[in-house]
């Protein structure tokens, strides 16, 4: 495919990872963050200690703060920003793409909901950036840690629009020998699958640090996917997605590897560790955490079960004891598979 000029904004391990998979591939990639520190480190050193420690980035690839200079030209804006932070970066972009006339497809990796408003990240960014400053939007998800993409660990993701064009071009521009991409058209069910699975990859944590084995973990992902599925497919969400990529796919890799900072977080708090060390000592966004309070929130308003959820909100937000709210879930009344 022809070489193209992107935009990757938020240099985080997942941010500067798919802008440093984006360089390989050949295309022009700019690299926007807001510290300065940070920005001097990937071009001068290319290196990325805080988030990547001993990785080397791709020369070629440019980091910059100026959000202008980054976007300015650029056919495809990759967001990667914590949710929280989302809106804020959205508005910020939606003047540069007012000023410049372009109109970017813009794509996006955030995986979380916003809190008060639970809106995906999809319709943060069709908020705040209006049509006429872009093309569709696109969801990259998908198993798929930083670190095991940087050494080239083979990786399947998934590019979700509902303009099959745009996903394609995603798919184009990110597929190598590593790194492969597949289309879907259920924006719903993507951004869902990769918000809640963190919240699962959590409770999966927990019941390590607290030494409970495979049989465990294997109960918790299974039914923590069945709650993941009832809640997207109650807001139109295909059932289909949840068991491909964005489904099972990301849910098995964040629930089962120690790469994963919700994982850790919840490793922690089953070894008694308080959540306020546990987020100070992380030094980077546990999306699970603030995703566990809007997932609850939107399962009470829109009468959903999902019990696991409920259960980790309540030893996140509630001081429940871990140990108590697995008793909980287990003496639950017994039901169906398939409810």
């Amino acid at each position: 495919m022809m070489k193209k000029q992107i935009a990757v904004l938020g240099a985080g391990s997942w941010g500067s990872v798919l802008a440093n998979v984006l360089a390989e591939n050949g295309h022009h990639v700019q690299l926007w963050s807001r510290n300065p520190d940070q920005v001097a480190e990937l071009n001068e050193h290319h290196t990325n200690q805080k988030y990547l420690a001993d990785f080397t980035y791709q020369p070629a690839l440019h980091a910059t703060t100026d959000m202008v200079a980054a976007v300015t030209g650029a056919q495809v804006v990759l967001v990667v920003i914590p949710t929280k932070g989302l809106r804020q970066v959205s508005h910020q972009l939606a003047q540069v793409l007012a000023a410049s006339g372009d109109q970017p497809v813009i794509a996006h990796a955030t995986k979380g909901l916003e809190q008060v408003t639970y809106k995906r990240p999809s319709e943060i960014l069709a908020e705040e950036i209006p049509a006429a400053h872009r093309q569709a939007i696109v969801v990259l998800s998908g198993p798929s840690h930083a670190e095991s993409v940087a050494i080239h660990d083979m990786t399947a993701v998934t590019a979700a629009s509902e303009d099959l064009a745009s996903a394609e071009l995603l798919q184009g521009l990110f597929s190598n020998q590593y790194f492969r991409v597949y289309t879907n058209d259920d924006v719903i069910g993507a951004e869902f699958g990769a918000a809640l699975k963190n919240i699962i990859s959590i409770g999966a944590g927990a019941l390590q640090g607290l030494g409970y084995h495979d049989n465990a973990r294997a109960a918790l992902i299974t039914r923590g996917l069945a709650e993941i599925r009832r809640l997207g497919v109650a807001f139109g969400a295909n059932p289909l997605t949840f068991i491909g990529l964005s489904g099972v796919g990301d849910l098995v890799v964040t629930a089962t590897s120690k790469n994963s900072r919700n994982w850790r977080a919840g490793y922690q708090l089953g070894q008694g560790k308080p959540l306020k060390d546990v987020i100070e000592q992380m030094g980077m966004v546990i999306e699970g955490v603030y995703t566990t309070k809007a997932a609850f929130e939107l399962a009470q308003k829109r009468h959903v079960k999902m019990p696991i959820t409920e259960a980790i909100y309540r030893v996140l937000y509630e001081d429940e004891n871990v140990e108590t709210a697995i008793k909980n879930l287990m003496s639950r009344e017994v039901t169906s598979e398939v409810e």
